[in-house]
């Protein structure tokens, strides 16, 4: 499975919820969201910052996509960002092997 990080800021519906229920556990909520969807989550934090919460996940890309599609539908959260974990190494080997066969603009 991929490790996906996801970011994302509360908006003031979000807020009021916290307000009408100070106890609101986000990440038990966010794990039955990725849970219901077949993906895993590993961590979740409250974030001081650009951003007000960060999930890191495992999964495809596509249960990461349902999980946004469904949190910012609710009007709760927006600015929802999905990063993709990768491989420094694996890229540049595949960079190096496609190096040969690229041909710059005029040659």
């Amino acid at each position: 499975m991929t490790k996906f990080y996801t970011m994302g800021c509360y908006t003031a519906k979000g807020l009021a919820g916290f307000v009408n229920n100070p106890s609101t556990n986000r990440k038990v909520a966010t794990q039955a969201l990725v849970e219901a969807g077949g993906a895993k989550m590993i961590d979740y934090s409250l974030l001081r910052g650009a951003f007000d919460f960060i999930a890191v996940l495992e999964g495809t890309f596509e249960q990461m996509a349902a999980a946004k599609m469904v949190a910012v539908s609710s009007g709760t959260v927006e600015n929802f960002t999905i990063l993709e974990s990768a491989d420094l190494n694996n890229i540049a080997d595949t960079a190096k092997k496609m190096s040969s066969t690229y041909k710059e603009p005029g040659k």
